[in-house]
């Protein structure tokens, strides 16, 4: 399942691996390895931060996910299911609009 993965980056280490030069090689290492659908780069909560869209087979592949910013960046992750149209129209909102409204 699709799923938006966002990460939160703390100022140490990261900061410590821009002045190493090694900042980069790392993400792109991480990059190559959770292989994203989308990856964007931004801001979040004064941080630095990135959001990733991933695919998600099983709850086990999450740490496969996460570990390397944790591991790398001190980082924080967090993680939302995402429905396409084509999925909600699935859900059958008039339905459940019927059962439960």
């Amino acid at each position: 399942m699709k799923m938006l993965m966002m990460v939160e980056c703390p100022n140490e280490p990261f900061n410590s691996l821009i002045k190493a030069g090694t900042a980069g090689q790392v993400i792109e290492r991480i990059l190559a390895s959770i292989k994203p659908e989308a990856a964007y780069f931004t801001e979040q909560d004064g941080m630095r931060g990135g959001i990733f869209l991933v695919d998600v087979n099983e709850p086990s592949d999450i740490p496969a996910l996460a570990e390397p910013f944790f591991l790398n960046f001190n980082a924080s992750c967090k993680f939302r299911i995402m429905l396409s149209a084509q999925d909600l129209q699935k859900a059958d909102l008039g339905r459940l609009g019927q059962t439960w409204g």
